[in-house]
């Protein structure tokens, strides 16, 4: 037909033609020629998505993760773990100057891996085109956490010439795709935007156009609504006066800048959380502070929140804000820790901390155990000060990074020493806990979110709830060298040649 040959930005036109005969091309030039109606819409009925998202993704997570895929609701797989069809496709064509075409499918996909502690589901899946270009769209849930109708692919349509299908259904085959930056967000980075993904094949079957009707106006009522009254309103009559005056005057009038005895103004905390973790980090991941946390020489440093002293009964409640997040791609590990507080009485003290993974997020873990024996409540020029306290790791703490039944530290382990000090004036001399430092990450950046494939950030597992991947097998404390043997066997052995590849672009999987 004729028609075959016109430019893609007509493609949707041209399969209306080829469903509904020569005559449907005609459709578009009514408007032009004067109609009053607006160019009409067609339905589009019986469309398939043919989309296999990733073929390495695919063979990662049936292999190196010994995960499972499920196709579901509609949706199926191919065999031998092929690409993936979306059924039952709805939808509309519009006919006017866009040519948009808008389908939703029914079925959905789920990727889980026990192993690497990732659970992605991709759901409500459409398809939408306009001229040359179009975006795959979906519902994103990963490890609990859903995105609604992002864009996951973009489509690039300049380059596909429409065929006929089966009953006269339009096919657009293998149309090239490519991850979004919505999409890899939904992954949290384990591939980048602009990514190439499996191509797309479109089938629609064009139906009766598409009926709207107007929008009626209501019917105007004979008899109106509110009956007037006969009798009019008594005004409202003023209050009385009073002799008697209602409030009593305060006692005495403040400034607004006094502050009640062992109120605190400022304060500052400074953690290391454990010097061997950081270099095991460092082999090959990164290290970011937010939320007004900060890299020191000695750590990191965090802000103050708030806090309740009692030097008298020798008790301190502090708590402090911003983040730090160790991020390990290549072996899974991502970890956030925030809303740290010190909670001290007497020779005793805990640190708490909130522990955001894969599993999500545990408030208030007590992670150390801090020995106060030696420090002083006493404020000298107005600050108290717990100076290089002695921190070790809590059954809690040691509990969090817990992989397939065994964990790298014990309870009893020895942390960096902590740092507190709290000012009831402001502008006090505070320790800093080390100078600042601008030290870059060795590997990929570790500032997103902390939800993400495997482990709030990476396939491969994550620390949440516990699975920590490779950290939990390795151990911080294992000299980088034994890391490097260990990578270099696993490439001898073939499987992680692709990992090793990917972690140099910031993602772990084999791709």
């Amino acid at each position: 037909m004729a028609a075959n040959r016109r430019p893609i930005t007509l493609a949707a036109a041209v399969a209306t033609a080829v469903a509904l005969g020569a005559s449907a091309l005609a459709l578009p030039a009514l408007a032009a020629d004067g109609d009053k109606a607006a160019p009409p819409k067609l339905e589009l009925k019986n469309g398939t998505l043919d989309w296999g998202l990733k073929e390495s993704f695919r063979k990662y997570v049936a292999g190196m993760a010994h995960g499972t895929i499920e196709a579901t609701d509609g949706a199926k797989q191919a065999e031998g773990n092929g690409v993936f069809t979306f059924t039952e496709g709805k939808g509309t064509y519009d006919t006017g100057p866009t040519h948009a075409v808008n389908t939703a499918f029914k079925g959905s996909l789920r990727f889980v891996s026990k192993l690497h502690t990732f659970d992605i589901k991709i759901a409500d899946v459409k398809v939408r085109t306009e001229g040359k270009t179009g975006a795959i769209q979906a519902d994103v849930t990963l490890n609990g956490a859903t995105q609604n109708d992002i864009d996951l692919a973009a489509l690039d349509l300049s380059a596909v010439r429409p065929g006929e299908g089966e009953g006269g259904a339009m096919v657009f085959k293998d149309i090239p795709a490519t991850l979004t930056a919505d999409g890899a967000k939904a992954f949290n980075g384990m591939y980048a935007a602009g990514e190439k993904l499996d191509p797309a094949t479109l089938t629609v079957t064009a139906g009766d156009p598409v009926t709207e009707e107007p929008t009626k106006p209501p019917k105007p009522t004979d008899k109106p609504t509110d009956k007037p009254t006969d009798e009019p309103t008594e005004p409202t009559k003023p209050p009385k006066p009073t002799d008697k005056p209602t409030d009593k005057p305060t006692a005495k009038p403040t400034s607004g800048t006094e502050q009640p005895a062992d109120e605190i103004v400022e304060g500052s905390l400074s953690w290391g959380l454990k010097q061997t973790f950081r270099k095991y980090i460092s082999t090959g991941g990164s290290v970011s502070v937010a939320g007004g946390a900060k890299k020191v020489s000695s750590g990191y440093a965090f802000p103050y929140a708030k806090a309740d002293v009692d030097a008298d009964a020798k008790k301190i409640d502090a708590s402090f804000g911003g983040s730090v997040r160790f991020l390990y791609k290549a072996h899974g590990i991502d970890m956030k820790f925030s809303d740290l507080k010190v909670r001290a009485n007497g020779s005793d003290g805990t640190l708490l901390v909130d522990v955001t993974t894969a599993a999500g997020t545990k408030n208030d873990v007590k992670f150390a155990k801090l020995d106060l024996s030696k420090v002083s409540y006493a404020a000298k020029d107005d600050v108290v000060v717990f100076d290089k306290v002695p921190a070790t790791l809590t059954e809690a703490g040691a509990q969090q990074f817990v992989n397939r039944g065994s964990r790298p530290y014990e309870p009893g382990e020895k942390l960096d020493p902590v740092t507190l000090a709290l000012s009831s004036k402001a502008g006090a001399d505070l320790p800093a806990g080390g100078g600042e430092v601008g030290e870059k990450a060795p590997m990929g950046s570790g500032t997103t979110g902390s939800g993400s494939v495997g482990g709030g950030g990476s396939v491969g597992g994550s620390a949440g709830g516990g699975d920590t991947g490779s950290l939990a097998s390795t151990g911080a404390s294992v000299p980088s060298t034994a890391l490097l043997g260990a990578a270099g066997a696993a490439m001898a052995a073939g499987a992680a040649a692709v990992v090793i590849a990917r972690r140099k672009r910031g993602g772990p999987e084999a791709a």
